[in-house]
Formats: C-alpha cells, structure tokens, sequence
C-alpha cells in the first residue's frame, strides 16, 4: 500500500501520522509531548536531534505573517493606539506559538514527507523496525 501526496497533506493537516493515518502524534494527556514513534505502525516521528528546529521556523513565520504583521499595519493605519497594539503583540507572540505547537509540527512531518514521500515505510514496503535496520 503506498501512501499517495494527497494522503501525506490531508494526514498532516489532520494531526496524523504520516504513515498511518493514526492521531497519535503526541502522547495521551499531554498538548506538548510529542511520541518519539508512531504507536500505531512505529514510525520513527523524532528522526534526529534538531529534526524539529524547522517546525519551529514554520511556527514563528505563521506568527509573524499571521498576526504580528496585521497587529502593525493596524496600528501604522491608525487603527488601534500605540499600547493596544503592543499589548496584542506581547500577548500574541506568546499565545499564537503556543496555539499552534501541534499544528506546526504535524505541517513540518507533511512537508518532509511530502517531498520525501519514499521515506516512508509504507511506501518502501517496509516496517519501520526494517528501516531502522537498514540505515
């Protein structure tokens, strides 16, 4: 069974696993602690030290654009005072990042899959257990 794109982007705009389909991105009873591997099929979710550094990019990109940049050009446009537009940005470049944490990390495991779709192990024809052993 191979995964297709279109399963890699509706999987990780879903917060599933990439491989599977499985909600189990991030441990039960927990908004912040992601599984190091998939319960489901076993893919290896944190491939390498670092391997996150990009979803924190994607984070803070989507903070900055999203909201930061309107909280500014509203207040350049004279549409809210100096102090609320400082206060929505402290309060914004806290919230926002902490809204969209699981987001953020699911969107960055779509886009390595997305163009690595051959790592996955369903698309090798492989567990992940037999991947392990073959890198």
């Amino acid at each position: 069974m191979n995964v297709t794109r279109g399963q890699i982007i509706t999987r990780g705009l879903t917060n599933r696993c990439p491989n599977c389909g499985t909600r189990a991105l991030f441990q039960e009873g927990s908004r912040f602690q992601l599984n190091k591997a998939c319960p489901q099929c076993g893919l290896t979710l944190e491939r390498d030290e670092g391997f996150f550094l990009g979803s924190m990019s994607l984070n803070y990109g989507v903070t900055i654009i999203g909201f930061l940049l309107p909280v500014l050009l509203l207040y350049l446009g004279n549409v809210i005072s100096g102090l609320t537009a400082s206060i929505l940005a402290g309060v914004g470049a806290v919230l926002v990042p902490m809204l969209l944490y699981r987001s953020s990390r699911s969107w960055f495991l779509m886009n390595y899959y997305l163009f690595l779709p051959q790592h996955l192990p369903l698309n090798k024809g492989q567990t992940s257990a037999d991947q392990d052993e073959n890198n």
